[in-house]
């Protein structure tokens, strides 16, 4: 069915107001984590958190400081964390997998999450994308190639930003497509490090691949794709 200018407008204004409820009541939900977390440091059962609980010894650390104003409270500092945190997985489902459907972007935010769960690649969603942006090589290649300086089709980056909200929200869990993979390259090329891991699964047009000897990171359906 043929959408008319109206109607895509429409969509894409709802959008925008699902994206700002789903990311406060994340905000909320966080918050609320972190708070009982911490009155409850005696607690033998704690819980399953530690996406959300990174992200707060991450903005606490101030490895990364986030840009607000000296008057900003600790919650300004965690929502401008949060909304980092969707931006920067938006970017790279879009950058890297726009055009490749939801299994792809998804396939790719199992990679990312995973790398994020390994506790081997950056202690947030930022610092695993961004993994090299200092250095001549990057992890992600849209983060060193350009990508990022040219105009991004508002269409598809719409489609990722819902799609990192339901995800970090838990509305949308990610699964084991890519059976733990922590890497993945293009079809059209074949980097040297591809022959010393275990290919796992094809999904558009990445292939997929996860460590030999049977050695994976934590499964993505363990942190069930949200932060908390």
């Amino acid at each position: 069915m043929a959408w008319s200018r109206a109607s895509l407008k429409d969509d894409l204004a709802r959008c925008d107001r699902i994206l700002t409820g789903a990311l406060s009541v994340l905000l909320a939900t966080a918050s609320a984590c972190v708070s009982w977390n911490a009155a409850s440091k005696s607690s033998h059962h704690m819980p399953a958190i530690p996406v959300v609980q990174r992200i707060v010894e991450y903005v606490q650390s101030q490895a990364q400081p986030v840009e607000i104003s000296v008057e900003a409270s600790p919650g300004d500092a965690m929502r401008a964390q949060l909304l980092a945190e969707h931006r920067c997985l938006s970017e790279v489902m879009y950058y890297e997998a726009r055009g490749e459907g939801v299994r792809g972007e998804m396939a790719v935010a199992e990679v990312v999450f995973r790398r994020l769960e390994s506790r081997m690649h950056g202690p947030s969603i930022c610092a695993v994308v961004y993994e090299g942006a200092n250095r001549p090589v990057c992890q992600f290649s849209f983060v060193c190639d350009g990508s990022l300086d040219r105009p991004r089709e508002s269409v598809a980056w719409r489609v990722a930003q819902g799609l990192a909200t339901r995800i970090l929200t838990g509305a949308l869990p990610l699964s084991d497509a890519t059976e733990g993979a922590l890497n993945y390259h293009a079809v059209y090329v074949r980097p040297v490090w591809a022959d010393n891991l275990v290919r796992t699964a094809q999904i558009g047009n990445h292939i997929f691949y996860r460590p030999r000897g049977g050695v994976l990171a934590a499964d993505p359906r363990s942190i069930r794709g949200s932060l908390w």
